[in-house]
């Protein structure tokens, strides 16, 4: 027998209790039942998604009595189409998807951003000297058409750059690697990674983020509908997964668990290429930068909001007239989780 019905058996004789009295002090704890919740993220498992991945093998989510199924994303997966047809309960999401459901009067926003910076960057030939944003002026720029309707507008117009400057990128690196005088975009904790490996030494990489460029990334969205209906619960687990981030970020042997979550369910991913980014996400302030450093992991502010959203309006990205506070809500953060 255990728990706070334990009995020393000799005790019990010594009070003359008989068997029947006995039976219902020896009770087994009932097991905890466990709220399900389902999480999608928006590609394959990576060390950019760790702290989902270690708020699992840590055992957080369930800590705060959550059975979360969290699922990969990949490149044949809209998951937004997913959570908008109610098969998923949350996704991992960005600034621009926010007003994308404002726009479309559609009853969903966002709740966290785990990534105070946009971790796009562009890439440069090292000695090329691409050193600053200026530098982009005269050089074949390698981007996506997702690029080009959302941070190049920014860019171009703040640096005076030229749409005839663009070449498709086809997230080939062929292209940049045979012309010495192009950039590339791609994450920070990626491609640098790869071109470093194909050229035998690391590129330049600049963040659009330092640029001035104030979208978040990898914020959590979900349906209006259910974060009202279960507050208690959504903040559950967003404060799991908050906590699973910190623990992350931190490395060492605790989170070598989550690691191995992530490597099963994606092969490609090596110890090294999950060490090297997990090193510059901290290095750059991907996550702990922002209003992180008062608010905590997950942090968000009414004047960044306002502020992306009227910096892309000046670029013809969105739409003037949005209800911008319609995009998030800050009742779930600001919580101080993993500030130092």
């Amino acid at each position: 027998m255990s728990g706070v019905w334990r009995l020393d058996r000799r005790a019990a004789l010594g009070l003359g209790l008989s068997l029947p009295l006995l039976l219902p002090l020896a009770r087994r704890p009932r097991a905890q039942t466990l709220d399900k919740l389902s999480f999608h993220t928006d590609w394959r498992a990576q060390a950019e998604h760790g702290g989902y991945y270690q708020a699992v093998a840590a055992g957080i989510y369930r800590k705060h009595g959550i059975e979360c199924d969290l699922r990969q994303g990949g490149p044949s997966l809209n998951i937004s189409q997913l959570l908008l047809a109610g098969r998923v309960d949350m996704i991992m999401s960005n600034s621009f998807e926010a007003f994308t459901y404002v726009r479309e009067e559609a009853p969903f926003f966002t709740i966290a951003a785990i990534f105070q910076k946009d971790p796009q960057v562009l890439i440069g030939h090292p000695g090329s000297g691409f050193t600053s944003f200026e530098k982009l002026k005269g050089r074949t720029l390698l981007i996506s058409n997702g690029a080009r309707v959302t941070y190049w507008p920014y860019l171009r117009k703040k640096y005076g750059l030229s749409d005839a400057q663009v070449r498709p990128y086809n997230f080939n690196m062929a292209p940049f690697l045979a012309d010495p005088n192009s950039v590339q975009q791609g994450f920070l904790s990626s491609e640098p990674y790869s071109i470093a490996q194909a050229l035998g030494k690391p590129p330049e990489v600049m963040l659009i983020a330092d640029a001035g460029f104030s979208a978040y990334q990898t914020t959590i969205a979900i349906s209006r509908k259910l974060a009202a209906d279960k507050k208690e619960l959504i903040q559950r687990f967003v404060d799991a997964s908050l906590e699973g981030w910190a623990q992350y970020l931190q490395g060492g042997p605790a989170i070598e668990a989550a690691n191995a979550m992530i490597k099963q369910a994606n092969p490609e991913q090596t110890d090294e290429r999950i060490a090297y980014a997990i090193k510059v996400l901290n290095e750059r302030g991907i996550v702990m930068s922002g209003e992180a450093l008062a608010g905590g992991i997950g942090a968000m502010s009414d004047a960044r909001w306002q502020g992306f959203y009227d910096s892309m309006v000046d670029v013809d990205v969105l739409p003037k007239g949005l209800k911008v506070k319609d995009a998030y809500t800050l009742e779930f953060v600001n919580k101080g989780v993993g500030r130092k």
